[in-house]
């Protein structure tokens, strides 16, 4: 027996930092921003782990606003303010995994 890793193109997928997730029940979550500045949990789908990145397939869309700090200090449905981050900034000054 071994492993094989197999490199395949992912394609639509978008790019979020693993910081930006929790796990419940072998499940991966974010916290979506919805327009009243409400927070839901969303389930997300992962075609690929990078360094610091997940590569989602699924459960997200490239408008939604997702929370990346704080998440062990919010509950669903919390109206909450942020301060939002351009995608790209977020990506190139990353340092942490997921928590």
């Amino acid at each position: 027996t071994g492993t094989i890793l197999m490199k395949v193109p992912i394609t639509n997928a978008l790019l979020i930092p693993q910081k930006a997730t929790f796990e419940v029940l072998d499940k991966k979550y974010v916290y979506v921003i919805d327009k009243d500045n409400k927070i839901k949990s969303r389930e997300i789908t992962v075609a690929a782990e990078m360094p610091h990145i997940y590569a989602v397939s699924k459960g997200l869309s490239v408008n939604d606003k997702i929370l990346l700090e704080g998440l062990r200090l919010v509950r669903e449905n919390e109206k909450i303010h942020y301060n939002f981050l351009a995608p790209d900034s977020v990506i190139s000054h990353l340092d942490l995994y997921a928590e």
